[in-house]
């Protein structure tokens, strides 16, 4: 780790290079995982072990979690999980009736132009004087 020198000391955290603006979680994909599993279960000699780990800035936490993950799973305790809720399996009535819902709002939205463009007609037709030949079956 760095030394703090008098001039980093009055520096703010932000422009002092060793010191990230804003911390983030560290990920480590599977391949990692197992090597740095690899690489311990290599240490027999007292005090490897703390310096893999201190080579890596990792805790024996670390390592006992994904030995745990191994040991359920081999690669499936190391793939990755999905974060969030689970998706809920659709049933095939609500697709249906989604897509229902989606055809009735479009058959309304075309119904509504229709409609326009009749009334449209008509006003044009009273205008240039124009008799409509369905007018009369209408009010009958």
């Amino acid at each position: 780790m760095p030394e703090r020198t008098e001039e980093n000391s009055k520096k703010p955290a932000s422009e002092v290079p060793e010191v990230p603006e804003k911390a983030s979680r560290r990920r480590f994909d599977a391949e990692y995982k197992l090597r740095i599993l690899d690489e311990a279960d290599r240490c027999t000699e007292p005090g490897q072990l703390g310096e893999l780990l201190r080579r890596e800035g990792l805790y024996s936490s670390h390592l006992a979690s994904w030995r745990k993950q191994q040991k359920e799973g081999a690669l499936n305790g190391l793939r990755e999980k999905k974060r969030g809720r689970k998706a809920k399996r659709q049933d095939p009535k609500d697709l249906e009736l989604a897509r229902l819902r989606r055809e009735k709002r479009r058959l309304e939205d075309r119904l509504r132009q229709a409609e326009t463009i009749i009334e449209v007609q008509k006003k044009v037709s009273e205008l240039l004087g124009i008799p409509l030949a369905h007018e009369n079956d209408e009010n009958s």
